[in-house]
């Protein structure tokens, strides 16, 4: 076992100088260029030089704010690989979300990607209410204000003497497996954030078990890099896959991921549920106004694909027969729609949120390999995964190494952890680091259970359980993951707790909407108008109706309120990886839930 995760990087690095290593795109111009792990190795020494030459001492923290790129996976490899301990913090936060972060980790040292994240910066360090002593900036077109802001490329360029070299490799010799590599900062859904410690060990052990999870994958792939490296799912899979050789191309503007994908085409994909369930809600959109010859070949091509997969899940022999019909079924249909997504993906680790049987199914049946897993940032990400046959649609996969990490049910139906992965605790809250381990156990404040095959069933998040004025408790990710199956609802909210029923914020697919409206010949100026024209009204009463008609009576949404615009990181109702902050939004539109309870102010709310 090495002795830090960045020399299982460096080993990629030397065995494979010039294959290609990274890709990034010129937003201006469109161009993509090409980087050989030899070139990234150079970069990454480079930095690491600059990095010991500005004083950056074992295990002081650096800050990296910003969107994707290749500079900041190779800030972060270079802060590690000397014994400094990388603390991200989303693109998309606020100034005082990142100042909570700078100061409670005594950041000196911050690494900003463009003009956003810099403004944050400078308001932050006029305030003078944190230690900030340098602002590298990644952008170098970017005008700089203040003594204390530097251009990454003037950072960097320092004259490397034999004393720094020798510096370097003392440094890097000297990190060991129970250094602290990160804080990663959780993404706050509830309470203030906590800095999540993760040593090199957690990392370590996470590429050993993927090593031999993960045997299809060589240096001949390709992966996307789309969701916030801040994030440890992504950070991690593309450390792992600097690792083996991956090459990756990095997509700085994730609203942008579905015209990447045809584009890049890469076989390997880190992603959520939300973009399979976009796929999906367009598809069925599509299928509204297709002809019924259409939608009978659509639907006998998904079914071939549905038993072809199936017994290739099963380990079963295939017939040619089965073969003939699936490869007409592919011609016909199925490669279209997996060319929505590139055409070529072979592995797509998917975590954060659930996502749906049904859509599970619907993706395997079109030949897109979606492999459910489940983790944390507490647990550096994946916990169990989809087997590579003999898996369960539905569930969250099998731990992902039968010997090393350990999984059971706790109280209240929690899953608790034990794996060499989990965390050592969160900085500089003892109290909090003790509420969530019982011995060596981490209790991940989700519910669950296991089947006796050992495959992992979510049943929700604990804390997110509801429990109605009438006693009874609901698992409102359930509802809202059942409502969203529906290609006219893009998002739903569902809020229950201490009310006499329950309700939901739904926001319709406004695409699909409009064009419904417009097949309804229904006029309107916008979007608050079509939404309360009557006709609206009663289809989504209609539709809401049928999605729960098996959920029990006390679960069913009894009234909902039809948002006319999405929810959204950059207005704080989303997490980076998509996940519903409940309070902010129960917060923001207090005077929507006493509509929906009849109520006028808090403290009638819950009568």
């Amino acid at each position: 076992m090495r002795n830090q995760v960045v020399s299982y990087i460096f080993d990629n690095l030397k065995s494979n100088p010039e294959n290609i290593g990274f890709r990034t795109k010129d937003d201006k111009t469109g161009v993509w260029s090409e980087f050989t792990w030899k070139e990234i190795e150079t970069r990454i020494m480079q930095i690491s030089y600059a990095l010991l030459k500005h004083g950056v001492k074992h295990q002081d923290k650096v800050a990296i704010f910003a969107q994707n790129s290749m500079e900041w996976v190779l800030t972060d490899v270079a802060v590690m690989s000397i014994g400094g301990v990388t603390v991200p913090i989303y693109a998309t936060n606020t100034a005082n979300q990142a100042r909570y972060v700078l100061n409670d980790a005594d950041i000196d040292l911050i690494f900003v990607g463009d003009f956003v994240q810099y403004e944050k910066v400078l308001e932050i360090e006029s305030s003078k209410d944190t230690k900030l002593k340098n602002i590298i900036v990644f952008d170098n077109d970017l005008g700089l204000e203040g003594s204390i802001s530097q251009h990454f490329s003037t950072y960097i360029d320092v004259e490397v003497s034999e004393d720094i070299k020798s510096e370097f490799n003392e440094r890097f010799s000297n990190v060991g497996l129970d250094d602290l590599a990160t804080l990663s900062y959780t993404s706050g859904t509830t309470g203030e954030p906590k800095g999540v410690m993760l040593i090199h060990n957690n990392f370590v052990s996470s590429f050993d078990m993927h090593d031999e999870y993960l045997k299809g994958v060589t240096v001949e792939d390709h992966s996307l890099c789309f969701l916030p490296l801040s994030h440890v799912f992504e950070r991690t899979w593309t450390l792992y896959c600097m690792h083996k050789g991956v090459k990756v191309s990095f997509l700085s503007n994730p609203k942008l991921i579905i015209e990447t994908l045809k584009e890049v085409k890469p076989t390997l994909l880190c992603t959520v549920p939300r973009i399979y369930e976009k796929v999906y809600a367009a598809i069925q959109t599509g299928l509204e106004t297709a002809s019924k010859t259409k939608k009978k070949i659509f639907g006998w091509s998904v079914k071939q694909g549905r038993i072809y997969h199936d017994l290739l899940n099963r380990e079963q022999k295939i017939p040619n027969k089965i073969k003939v019909r699936k490869a007409l079924a592919d011609k016909l249909v199925l490669n279209k729609v997996k060319g929505a997504l590139g055409g070529n993906l072979k592995i797509t680790p998917v975590g954060g949120a659930p996502l749906s049987a049904e859509i599970q199914e619907f993706m395997r049946s079109v030949g897109i390999p979606v492999t459910m897993g489940y983790g944390l940032t507490e647990t550096t990400a994946t916990v169990t995964a989809f087997p590579v046959n003999n898996y369960k649609i539905g569930s969250a996969g099998k731990v992902l190494h039968d010997k090393r990490v350990e999984i059971k049910i706790g109280k209240d139906d929690e899953i608790l952890v034990k794996s060499p992965t989990v965390m050592t605790g969160y900085y500089k809250k003892p109290d909090a680091t003790a509420e969530v381990f019982e011995g060596e156990w981490f209790k991940t404040g989700d519910a669950g259970r296991i089947e006796e095959d050992g495959s992992l069933f979510i049943t929700d998040r604990i804390k997110d359980l509801m429990k109605t004025a009438g006693g009874k408790y609901i698992a409102p990710q359930q509802i809202e993951s059942l409502l969203t199956d529906d290609n006219f609802i893009e998002q739903a909210m569902v809020i229950g707790d201490e009310k006499p029923y329950v309700t939901a914020f739904v926001v319709p697919n406004f695409e699909a909407l409009k064009d419904y409206a417009k097949l309804m010949e229904i006029k309107y100026l916008n979007m608050e108008e079509l939404l309360s024209h009557s006709s609206i009204k009663e289809f989504y009463d209609k539709k809401v109706g049928e999605l729960q008609k098996e959920l029990a009576g006390f679960e069913k949404v009894k009234k909902f309120k039809l948002m006319a615009k999405e929810f959204t990181m950059e207005k704080g109702e989303l997490t980076p990886t998509l996940k519903i902050r409940r309070k902010i939004i129960v917060k923001k539109f207090q005077n929507f839930i006493h509509e929906l309870y009849g109520t006028k102010d808090k403290k009638d709310l819950n009568k």
